[in-house]
């Protein structure tokens, strides 16, 4: 390996030599646009406030949409038996969701005292800050289709054979008030309390149908249109497939109609990791050693021995000594696509920063102190887990060095249909088929 390799023989050698370690708008009232012309909303303006992405479509936003500077993250679990039930509250939110991204509020305000004597329908604290760009993407977990060995609602037979049980990962601490869920709700906005109000409202609607078992804000750091860095100050997400190319998102992000799951065609899979990072523990480790950890420069976000950040990855270069010059357990190696048989993963993940509480360390000195509860909401889109996601994180949990620095203690995944008709809801291929 290089000589500026700061001397950490022990814990990098036990690493290298393949021993596991742990994974790593304006105010609105209640006249709203009609659900045409919703449907056709600009997109992208030069404002982020007013920007306003369409609900309605072939896809669901959110997973493709130019990735915004907040969201919040949540699962809920259903609590009622009743199969209608479910599919009221897919309508409704559908109808909500298409009202809160452009802008509006969960439900048409009441106009003078007419509503005095009943809950407000909005909690009303996003009135006057714009759309913000808001999406609202929904998925649904394995818990819909079947829980404690029981078919709820009739769907198990549907359930799509891609929406596997994510196996446990070397290293996995998952905390079970952090895992899993039957519903999925991604909001994501330029404003943090955009996001937060849109599922705050969401969930309100689903009050005696389904409650919260997790949720999660996060950020992002960086200028709009550039990779986003994360809370270890490194680019993260400069090897995903473009999205710009309808051809790369066909193969590794769009479901196709399979005879399990016709209505997952243009839908995707999503995993959700919520990854702790000690972030005390990584910024004392020298530059270089963070460098060789990630397997490029850090401010440049450019490959070992590369000038820029989209100058492609050479697996293969040696040094002068005949060593890799991308380390072998490095993050970059471990997680490119040549390094698994092609699959690719479209990385679309937030920092999150949660304070601060007790924490004890797995590697020397062995700390035990309060320390930052923060690290990244990994969120991963791709056709089909089985041959992205899980693969790929099982590589990266036995050997990246990266698990020295990262524990991974929520964990979720969600088949997340396709887009909504104006006038239909969210789900209705998998309810009406």
């Amino acid at each position: 390996m290089a000589n500026d390799q700061p001397p950490r023989p022990s814990r990098r050698g036990f690493l290298k030599a393949g021993g596991a370690a742990v994974a790593a708008g304006a105010s609105l009232g209640a006249g709203l646009a009609p659900q045409a012309a919703l449907a056709k909303a600009p997109a992208h303006l030069a404002d982020p406030q007013l920007a306003v992405e369409p609900f309605y479509g072939l896809h669901q936003a959110g997973i493709v949409t130019p990735q915004q500077s907040h969201t919040y993250v949540a699962a809920l679990d259903l609590t009622t038996d009743k199969r209608d039930e479910v599919i009221a509250l897919l309508r409704t939110w559908t109808e909500a969701a298409a009202r809160l991204t452009q802008g509006g509020t969960a439900a048409a305000l009441p106009t003078g005292d007419a509503g005095d004597s009943k809950p407000a329908p909005d909690s009303g604290d996003v009135l006057g800050l714009g759309p913000n760009g808001l999406t609202i993407t929904f998925g649904f977990g394995p818990g819909l289709f079947t829980k404690d060995g029981k078919d709820r609602y009739g769907l198990a037979a549907r359930r799509p054979a891609a929406l596997v049980d994510l196996p446990r990962f070397n290293g996995d601490q998952l905390i079970p008030e952090k895992t899993g869920g039957d519903i999925y709700i991604q909001a994501c906005a330029n404003d943090q309390q955009v996001a937060f109000h849109a599922v705050r409202q969401l969930t309100r609607l689903a009050y005696g149908t389904a409650a919260m078992r997790w949720g999660q804000s996060g950020f992002l750091s960086g200028p709009r249109g550039q990779t986003p860095r994360n809370l270890m100050g490194f680019k993260d997400g400069t090897n995903n497939p473009s999205t710009a190319k309808p051809e790369l998102m066909k193969e590794f992000v769009w479901a196709g109609a399979t005879a399990d799951a016709p209505w997952m065609e243009g839908g995707t899979y999503t995993v959700v990791r919520r990854i702790r990072i000690t972030i005390e523990h990584w910024d004392n480790m020298e530059l270089g050693f963070q460098e060789q950890v990630f397997g490029r420069h850090k401010y440049s976000g450019a490959p070992i021995g590369r000038q820029n950040e989209f100058d492609a990855v050479d697996l293969k270069e040696e040094d002068k000594d005949g060593n890799p010059v991308i380390p072998e357990n490095s993050h970059v190696r471990l997680s490119n696509q040549a390094s698994n048989d092609g699959a690719q993963i479209l990385r679309r993940s937030y920092s999150y920063n949660d304070g601060t509480n007790f924490y004890i360390e797995r590697w020397p000195p062995w700390r035990q102190e309060t320390e930052y509860d923060a690290g990244l909401i990994f969120v991963a889109h791709q056709s089909d887990p089985r041959k992205g996601f899980i693969p790929i994180n099982d590589r990266l949990a036995k050997f990246d060095m990266m698990n020295q620095f990262t524990t991974h203690v929520g964990s979720a995944i969600f088949a997340v249909p396709p887009g909504a008709k104006p006038g239909s809801y969210i789900g209705a291929g998998l309810f009406e088929t």
